[in-house]
């Protein structure tokens, strides 16, 4: 049962993960749309292991899901109520062909996770059938 609880909340961080990235994916075309104002800022989801005393086993947990801190792109266009002084209009700092590989790796991820509770589910009923 540890390896299936162990497993399970790797399923679960995944998910957070996969939302957050669909969330980025979303908003990718976002800009600004005063002159002082941020379009959308891509996020970043964390992870970290903690005890989980009630199975005496480290499980993954999503630590925090922070702002990711890198430049906003800027477009030229002097027409945009968005554009500043200089005619340049924030636009969001998601890339997504970075948000393509996220998503690629994290459903890998999500995938082996279920291989292992399929493999701990395989054994437990070999067992059960050589008990018998």
């Amino acid at each position: 049962m540890k390896a299936m609880q162990i497993s399970a909340s790797g399923l679960k961080a995944q998910t957070t993960r996969m939302r957050i990235i669909a969330e980025n994916l979303a908003n990718s075309g976002s800009e600004a749309t005063a002159p002082n104002e941020d379009p959308y800022r891509r996020k970043i989801v964390s992870f970290a292991n903690v005890l989980d005393r009630t199975i005496d086993a480290e499980t993954v947990k999503v630590a925090n899901v922070k702002f990711d801190q890198a430049d906003f792109g800027m477009r030229f266009d002097p027409g945009h109520p968005g554009a500043d002084a200089a005619g340049y209009v924030k636009t969001t700092n998601v890339n997504g062909m970075i948000e393509a590989m996220d998503m690629s790796q994290a459903q890998r991820t999500y995938q082996a996770n279920l291989n292992a509770i399929d493999a701990v589910k395989s054994l437990s009923v070999r067992t059960l059938e050589i008990l018998r």
